[in-house]
């Protein structure tokens, strides 16, 4: 019974821990989102988007026009320190730019 109870315990943490690298890459795609719909440079945009980004996440931006799409993607790991098999965790938003006056 235990050793279904550490299996069950270490389910549930790896879940919450996945689930705040999401919520991390979200929040960070939208920060890039905003800096670049402000008309920052493509490299101020990634700097703002890797400073709120979970470790080694990595930052993509696209431009489609007026549009403007910044990716975050990282891997969450189970636990920090446990050699474990991560698995991939992605953010993405869009913003359209801002015209000048």
């Amino acid at each position: 019974m235990l050793p279904l109870l550490f299996v069950v315990l270490f389910a549930c943490l790896s879940g919450v821990r996945a689930a705040a690298e999401l919520l991390a890459c979200q929040d960070a795609a939208r920060a890039g989102a905003r800096a670049a719909a402000r008309g920052d440079s493509p490299a101020l945009v990634a700097a703002t988007a890797a400073r709120q980004a979970p470790p080694g996440a990595t930052v993509a931006l696209t431009r489609l026009g007026a549009l403007v799409r910044v990716d975050v993607r990282a891997i969450a790991r189970p636990l920090p320190g446990l050699a474990l098999p991560g698995f991939s965790v992605s953010g993405h938003a869009v913003a359209d730019t801002e015209q000048p006056r």
